[in-house]
């Protein structure tokens, strides 16, 4: 590929000459005096990454950093700063979301490693990115069998998968995962549910309440998946997302009993999406309920059976993702 592109900003020339000289002869470098001015060129031109003073005056750049992320999330970002302060810190890494930060005074071949390193991390999150697309691509044919053939095992859920899909895409982006992570929760939305193919006709359509035999053999849908999925080695990260979406936040979920973060953020995500979609379908031996109802139930089970940050995040991404499906039908 052509040099990587940097965006360098400080409002000092004599800084600003020192960073390009340091730089040039590696990267394509562009240049700003002016916070307000990069933001523009940030609109305009693609960077794989952004070098920003702390101290200017217009913004500083823990508030640059921070717009700039909004402009171009996948840009990597470094600040530069002769301060040290932790909440200064915290702040440049909780809201600007930069990479690493460069104390002054610094050499020349300390800036070129890290910035090396910041570019490096691009290319893999880049290449992460391409695999998954690769890989959607690849296998889209088959997916969408698949898929068809879940529905038609169970008229009452049809398009379930798709729905549970469009909810948790909506929820990884709004979470800010990465391409890759979000890809790789779609195709897991696609396939959590095609080891039903395993399960009883009997079972599935029973009209009245399941005996715990009968629960116990639903539960080995997710045992079914996987040995359906395990042969395909590039759907390792997605396997791993559907082995433990029916876990528990407190851990009282199953196959493995995980708890909190020891559950992957994608079977996290999945699990709320599943089962709103599963309360507001409706089913042979029940009534649906309204979104509302199904939105309150899973808030009170917040913290217990559902990530209470994921849970918010859906709140938030509901209303906006009823009126695309509705628009869809």
């Amino acid at each position: 590929m052509d040099k990587y592109k940097i965006l360098i900003v400080d409002d000092e020339p004599d800084n600003l000459a020192l960073l390009y000289r340091t730089l040039r002869n590696e990267y394509d470098i562009r240049k700003s005096t002016s916070p307000v001015e990069a933001l523009e060129m940030l609109k305009n031109e693609h960077f794989h990454c952004i070098l920003s003073d702390h101290k200017m005056p217009e913004m500083d750049g823990v508030e640059f950093l921070k717009r700039s992320y909004e402009i171009a999330p996948e840009t990597m970002r470094l600040m530069i700063t002769a301060y040290t302060d932790a909440s200064i810190l915290i702040d440049a890494i909780n809201y600007a979301k930069i990479y690493r930060y460069v104390k002054k005074p610094y050499s020349p071949d300390e800036l070129l490693l890290m910035v090396k390193g910041a570019l490096e991390y691009w290319q893999l999150k880049a290449d992460n990115n391409s695999l998954i697309n690769d890989l959607k691509e690849l296998f889209s044919g088959t997916i969408t069998a698949i898929v068809e053939a879940l529905d038609a095992k169970d008229s009452y859920t049809l398009g379930r998968s798709r729905r549970v899909t469009f909810y948790s895409v909506k929820m990884a982006q709004a979470l800010h995962l990465t391409e890759a992570n979000t890809g790789r929760i779609e195709l897991a939305g696609l396939l959590h549910d095609i080891g039903m193919i395993g399960i009883s006709d009997d079972i599935l359509m029973k009209t009245e309440k399941l005996t715990q035999e009968e629960y116990d053999s639903i539960k080995q849908h997710v045992n079914f998946s996987i040995k359906i999925l395990e042969d395909i080695k590039q759907l390792n990260n997605v396997i791993e997302i559907i082995k433990f979406h029916h876990e528990h936040f407190d851990g009282t979920g199953y196959p493995y009993g995980k708890k909190g973060e020891e559950i992957p953020i994608g079977s996290r995500i999945l699990a709320v999406a599943d089962a709103f979609d599963s309360m507001v379908t409706p089913k042979i031996y029940r009534h649906q309920i309204t979104p509302r109802e199904a939105l309150n139930k899973i808030k009170e089970l917040a913290g217990r059976q559902f990530d209470p940050v994921v849970v918010d995040v859906f709140e938030n991404i509901l209303p906006g993702a009823l009126v695309e499906i509705r628009n869809m039908k």
